[in-house]
C-alpha cells in the first residue's frame, strides 16, 4: 500500500524539468529577506516575547520581487527557504544571547565589543550550519513520511501554487508595513503617546493587630502598537486573552497584594525615590514602588512558572518527542545507506562526506569557544563539544518532527532548549565548572543546541514544502548554510543596537535600559540567565522560583492548556499584553462576522490568509522602524525631541488603533466578498 502510495506521488514541477532555481537573483532577494525578517522578529521577540512564521511574509514577497524579474516557481521556492531561516536564527539568538547581559557575563560596554560579536555570531552560525546538516542527514524519511502531514509547509506550498497567476496578497503585506513603520515612528514623533498609566491609591485599612496597611493600583492601557495588535490578531483571541490573564493577575493581584504588606517601608526605602527627590507620600513614588515589585518579585515567580510550563508542554508531547528521539536514531541510518547511483535531481542532498566533515568543525568550533573564550579546562571543553553534538542532533530531529506534525509556529523552541541548558549546566557543574566562566559555558551550548533546533524545526519545512513544489534539496540546503551565516554574523549587530539604544533611551527617559527592561523584556533570556546561574553560580532566588513552580502546578491541575502564556503575561509589561489581547479581539470579531456569514472553505482560506499578511506587515514595519529608531538612539539622536510637542494625547492613540482594527476586520471580509463562487 505503501509503495503505491509513494509511486502516486508527483512532484509540481517534475524531477526530470530543467528550470531555474539556485540564480544569483534568487539568492540576494533571500538573503535580504533572512536579514529584514530575522531583525524584525528579533525585535519582536525582545519585546513581546514571541516570533512570527517567516514563511509566509519570505513566499509572498519573494513571488511579488520574483515576478517583476520573470522567475520560476522553483526560484520563488528556494527563495523562500533562504528568506525564512533568517527568522530561526533570530529565534536562536533571543531566546539566549541576552542572557549573557542579563546574567552579567558580559557588561554593556563588553556585550558592544568587537570580542563579544565574533562569539556570538560564531555561536550562532555554528548552531545554525549544524542545524543544516543534520537535517541533510535526516531529510528523506523525515519528508516523505506519510504520517507527517506537515500543515505549513502544504500552506505555503498552495501559495507558490495560486501565485502562478498573480501577485497574491503581497499588496496587503507592503501596504501593512507602510502603516506600522508610520504609525511607529509617528509615536516616536510624540505626535500621539504611545502608554498610559495611572495609580489609584486605596485608603489606609486597619488590621485586628494595629497594623496599618496601605497601597492601591497601577492602571493602564494598551501600548499603541501595530506590531503588538499583529501578534494579538495571529494567535487568535483564546490564546492572547490567556495571555492577557497573567498580566492581569501580575497587576491585579500580585502587585496590590505585595503592596500592601510591605506598604510605607518601602516606598519610603526605594533609592529611586531619594535620588530623584520624589516624595514618599506621592502617586509618583507609589507607581515607582508598584514597578519595582513587579520586576525584582512577581517577574522571579514568572520565571518558575515558565519553568514549569515549559515541562508541561514537553509532557505532554512526550508520545512526540519519545517517537522522534527513537526515530533519529533509525533515520541516521537509513539516511547513511540512501545514496544510491542514480538518484533523482529531486532527491538529491548534500553529500555524506561534507555533512560529516561540516559537523566535525562544528564541535572543534564549540571547543575553541568553551575553552579558549570562555576561559574552562580542556575536560569541559571536551565534555561540552560531545554534549553539544548529541543534544543538537537529537533536538534538531525531534523539532522536525514536532514541526512535521504541528507546523513551526508552534514548534517549542525555548522549551526544548530550556531542556538543553538544564542538561547541559548539570553535566558541567559535575565536571566542575563554577564562576562566571561556567555560566558562559552553559549558555553558550544552549545558544548553539537552541539555534540548531529552530533552524532544524525551519529547514523541515522548507523541505517539505519544497519536495511538494520538486526543488532540489542540495541546492535548498547549500542556500540556507549561505543564510545561517550571514545572518549569524548580522543577528547579533542588531542585539547590539537594540540593547544600547534602549540604553541611552533608557538614561534619556529615567529607566534602567538594556535587555530585561520595561522595553526590551526578553522573557525567555532572562529565564536562561536565571536558571544558568542559579544552578552553576547558587544565586537563584529559590523561594520566588519555587513559589512560581507551584503556581505553575496549580495551573496545570486547573486544566489549563497554555501554562505559558499566562506566566509570560505575568513577566511582560501589562501595556504589551494588553495591547496583544487588543489584537486577539479584533481577531474575535473577525471571526464572529465570518460565522455569521456562513463562508465555504475558500472563503474562510481568503479570509485567513489575508488577515496574517495584514498582520505579519504590521509586525514587520515596524519592527524595521524601530531598529532605525534604535540606531539613531545609539548616537545620542531621539526623536522625541525634535519636536515641540509637550503633552501628546494618548486618545489619538487610541483612534489609531481603532482605525486600525477596523481594517483588520474589513480588508479580509472584502476580499472574501469579491471571490467568485
Amino acid at each position: 500500500m505503501t509503495e503505491k502510495q509513494e509511486k502516486k506521488f508527483a512532484p509540481f514541477v517534475p524531477a526530470n524539468t530543467s528550470m531555474k532555481e539556485f540564480t544569483v537573483r534568487a539568492l540576494l532577494i533571500g538573503l535580504i529577506l533572512a536579514v529584514v525578517l530575522g531583525a524584525a522578529n528579533a525585535y519582536l521577540g525582545l519585546k513581546a516575547g514571541m516570533t512570527i512564521a517567516a514563511t509566509y511574509p519570505a513566499a509572498v514577497i519573494g513571488m511579488a520581487v520574483l515576478r517583476f524579474f520573470k522567475g520560476s516557481i522553483l526560484e520563488e521556492n528556494f527563495t523562500r527557504t533562504v528568506g525564512s531561516i533568517g527568522e530561526s536564527v533570530a529565534a536562536g539568538a533571543i531566546f539566549t544571547l541576552p542572557a549573557f547581559y542579563i546574567s552579567g557575563v558580559w557588561s554593556g560596554e563588553t556585550f558592544s565589543s568587537i570580542s563579544s560579536y565574533l562569539t556570538a555570531s560564531l555561536i550562532l552560525v555554528t548552531g545554525g550550519t549544524l542545524g543544516v546538516l543534520f537535517v541533510a542527514l535526516l531529510r528523506r524519511v523525515m519528508v516523505e513520511d506519510k504520517e507527517l502531514p506537515f500543515p505549513e509547509s502544504v500552506a505555503a506550498a498552495e501559495i507558490h501554487k495560486t501565485g502562478q497567476s498573480g501577485t497574491g496578497g503581497s499588496k496587503y503585506l507592503f501596504s501593512a508595513m507602510i502603516v506600522g513603520a508610520v504609525v511607529k515612528i509617528a509615536g516616536e514623533f510624540r505626535l500621539f503617546a504611545t502608554e498610559w498609566t495611572t495609580f489609584f491609591k486605596s485608603l489606609p485599612a486597619t488590621l485586628a493587630n494595629g497594623k496599618t496597611l496601605e497601597g492601591g493600583f497601577l492602571a493602564g492601557g494598551p501600548s499603541i502598537s501595530p506590531a503588538y495588535l499583529g501578534v494579538g490578531y495571529i494567535i487568535g483571541p483564546r490564546l492572547s486573552a490567556l495571555n492577557f490573564s497573567g498580566s492581569v493577575m501580575a497587576w491585579g493581584l500580585m502587585v496590590p497584594i505585595l503592596l500592601a504588606v510591605l506598604g510605607d517601608s518601602f516606598v519610603n526605602g526605594l533609592q529611586t525615590n531619594v535620588d530623584k527627590g520624589i516624595d514618599a507620600t506621592s502617586l509618583v513614588a507609589w507607581e515607582n514602588a508598584a514597578n519595582i515589585v513587579w520586576r525584582e518579585i512577581v517577574r522571579i515567580i514568572a520565571i518558575g512558572g515558565m519553568l514549569v510550563a515549559a515541562c508541561f508542554t514537553l509532557y505532554r508531547m512526550r508520545s512526540s518527542l519519545g517517537t522522534g528521539l527513537k526515530r533519529s536514531v533509525k533515520d541516521l541510518k537509513r539516511a547513511a545507506q540512501g545514496s544510491g547511483e542514480n538518484i533523482e535531481r529531486t532527491e538529491k542532498d548534500l553529500k555524506s562526506a561534507w555533512i560529516l566533515m561540516g559537523i566535525c568543525i562544528a564541535a572543534v568550533l564549540t571547543f575553541i569557544i568553551t575553552y579558549f573564550i570562555f576561559k574552562t579546562s580542556i575536560l569541559v571543553a571536551i565534555v561540552a563539544s560531545t554534549v553539544m553534538i548529541v543534544l543538537a542532533f537529537f533536538f534538531a530531529a525531534v523539532s522536525g518532527y514536532l514541526v512535521g506534525i504541528i507546523g513551526s509556529s508552534n514548534n517549542p523552541i525555548s522549551g526544548l532548549t530550556l531542556t538543553a541548558l538544564v542538561v547541559t549546566a548539570l553535566i558541567l557543574v559535575a565536571c566542575g565548572v563554577k564562576g562566571t566562566a561556567g555560566v558562559a559555558a552553559v549558555l553558550g551550548i544552549a545558544a548553539i543546541v537552541c539555534v540548531a533546533a529552530a533552524v532544524g524545526g525551519e529547514m523541515f519545512q522548507d523541505l517539505k514544502a519544497g519536495h511538494i513544489l520538486g526543488g532540489t534539496p542540495w541546492r535548498m540546503q547549500t542556500g540556507d548554510i549561505i543564510g545561517v551565516i550571514i545572518s549569524g554574523f548580522v543577528m547579533f549587530g542588531v542585539l547590539i543596537i537594540l540593547n544600547q539604544g534602549d540604553i541611552n533611551m533608557g538614561i534619556q527617559q529615567g529607566y534602567e535600559g538594556g535587555f530585561g527592561s520595561k522595553n526590551l523584556s526578553a522573557p525567555q533570556a532572562g529565564l536562561m540567565a536565571t536558571l544558568s546561574q542559579g544552578i552553576v553560580g547558587g544565586q537563584m532566588a529559590w523561594a520566588l522560583i519555587i513559589a512560581g513552580m507551584i503556581l505553575g502546578v496549580a495551573f496545570i491541575l486547573m486544566g489549563i492548556k497554555s501554562p505559558m502564556l499566562i506566566f509570560v503575561g505575568m513577566y511582560l509589561p501589562f501595556s504589551t499584553v494588553f495591547a496583544i489581547f487588543a489584537g486577539g479581539l479584533i481577531k474575535g470579531i473577525l471571526d464572529l462576522y465570518v460565522a455569521r456569514r456562513k463562508y465555504n472553505e475558500g472563503r474562510i482560506a481568503v479570509v485567513e490568509n489575508t488577515g496574517v499578511l495584514l498582520a505579519s506587515g504590521m509586525i514587520a514595519g515596524e519592527a524595521l522602524m524601530g531598529l532605525v529608531i534604535a540606531v539613531f538612539a545609539m548616537f545620542d539622536k531621539f526623536f522625541n525631541t525634535m519636536l515641540p510637542v509637550k503633552n501628546p494625547s494618548y486618545l489619538i492613540g487610541l483612534l489609531i488603533v481603532g482605525v486600525i482594527g477596523y481594517f483588520f476586520v474589513s480588508l479580509p471580509l472584502k476580499k472574501a466578498n469579491a471571490m467568485k463562487e
